[in-house]
């Protein structure tokens, strides 16, 4: 099968999962409406986990996230011919995927008064802005991710036959250890294309897409990414 179509479909398994468990919880007569972080943190966990069993499947890295495919490519054994492709398909599926969960939630977003919640089902926003901290802390975040994920990747390290569930496992540490700050975006497709998304869908209520921020979830996690990929080289 195609890489890209792997990493497209992927991307956008990913976001309609880790997307709409965000839907069930904040907006407005759902039946998981008001569930909280335990279960937002655990749906995106089984969102990667089942993303990358499906990319992998259909021939893709798994990557599902620009800030790994650079890392990998700037650091580890794979084709720079193959890194914008590989992001365009990731933002292409992420895209996708966020429409999809509007179609899903469509009813119930008419039923949302509060704009915030809306824009939170397609992207992140900081507890406490402060644009510094905010790109620490998806630097650590990101970070852990990619440095979590290589040792993982070491043919020396036996994890049996669980496939990608030790990642999933490493995103839901992430988010219930990390994710406070700013909602533990490491991942500039599954920020940027689903705000993307809430800015051109008919959304009624909705607010600005929050554009002032939307650097943070991109930049942050392409530095963490990196740093955690030279860190590796080290060992």
């Amino acid at each position: 099968m195609s890489p890209l179509l792997g990493e497209f479909i992927g991307t956008a398994l990913l976001i309609i999962l880790g997307d709409g468990v965000v839907a069930n919880v904040v907006l407005s007569k759902t039946k998981g409406h008001n569930s909280g972080w335990i279960v937002i943190t655990f749906g995106w966990a089984m969102a990667v986990f089942f993303g990358v069993f499906a990319a992998t499947a259909l021939g893709g890295s798994g990557h599902l996230n620009p800030a790994v495919t650079l890392a990998v490519a700037w650091f580890a054994d794979f084709n720079w011919d193959r890194v914008l492709p590989y992001m365009a398909a990731q933002f292409a599926g992420a895209f996708t995927g966020a429409v999809i969960v509007w179609l899903a939630y469509k009813k119930h977003f008419d039923e949302t008064a509060d704009a915030d919640a809306k824009l939170a089902v397609f992207c992140t926003a900081p507890a406490i802005r402060t644009p510094v901290y905010n790109l620490i802390t998806e630097i650590v975040g990101t970070f852990i991710l990619v440095l979590g994920a290589s040792f993982m990747s070491k043919p020396e390290v036996k994890i049996g036959n669980l496939g990608p569930l030790p990642v999933g496992l490493l995103i839901l540490a992430i988010g219930l250890s990390l994710g406070g700050p700013t909602g533990y975006a490491i991942n500039p497709a599954r920020d940027l294309a689903p705000r993307i998304a809430h800015f051109l869908l008919p959304i009624p209520g909705k607010r600005n897409s929050d554009w002032n921020y939307s650097w943070i979830p991109v930049i942050g996690p392409i530095i963490g990414g990196l740093l955690a990929a030279w860190v590796f080289t080290l060992f």
